[in-house]
């Protein structure tokens, strides 16, 4: 209940501040429980991801965010938001998104670790790959362009969802190794780059 009354008054402040547009939302299923990956370019990227998409949505922040102000931090958690204490190898967070995924929530994974300032897609890490892999859920690769390095007053703001990639082909053999893991990570950033690419390819047409 909280997550759709917040969810129409978010939607209804961000079309006021800023000229937003998705594409690609026959790609979002109806119901829950698939990882959304995307790029990373501001602090609003959980909030841009999950306007489009009628289904609760469960996201990793950082853990200074949770000690903030009271309001904001009961806000981000309505949202769905859950603590990471970055740098840190904490299985726990793990264990934690497969559990949202379980409980049919979607689950937004930044696998950049950091923003973007340039608005170029970074290598990213492994983790993405993890999760999806244990969980066995298929991913929806997710692409945010904006111009410039950080969101102004009415600023142009595509949100583009891919095609999803299957579960099927993120699976891990039983003695998973890192080179597994790199090349299903690199299957999923290849996806949110060529999201990210594509818009900079139809401006130049």
């Amino acid at each position: 209940m909280w997550w759709a009354l917040l969810r129409g008054i978010i939607l209804t402040f961000m079309r006021i501040f800023y000229s937003i547009r998705f594409e690609g939302k026959e790609n979002c299923p109806k119901e829950g429980g698939y990882v959304y990956a995307s790029n990373h370019r501001s602090y609003m990227d959980p909030v841009l991801i999950t306007l489009a998409v009628k289904r609760p949505f469960a996201y990793m922040a950082k853990e200074e965010l949770f000690k903030q102000n009271i309001f904001f931090t009961a806000i981000i958690k309505m949202m769905g938001a859950f603590p990471v204490e970055r740098g840190k190898g904490d299985t726990t967070v793990i264990d934690t998104s497969i559990e949202k995924l379980e409980k049919g929530k979607n689950l937004v994974i930044f696998p950049e670790g950091t923003r973007s300032y340039d608005g170029k897609v970074g290598k990213g890490k492994t983790g993405v790959a993890l999760i999806a892999s244990k969980a066995h859920r298929d991913v929806i690769p997710v692409g945010i362009i904006f111009e410039g390095p950080k969101l102004k007053f009415r600023s142009k703001i595509l949100v583009r969802y891919g095609k999803k990639i299957s579960a099927n082909e993120l699976l891990l053999s039983d003695e998973a190794s890192s080179k597994e893991l790199k090349a299903l990570k690199l299957r999923i950033m290849t996806a949110i780059t060529e999201l990210v690419e594509g818009n900079k390819r139809e401006e130049s047409v």
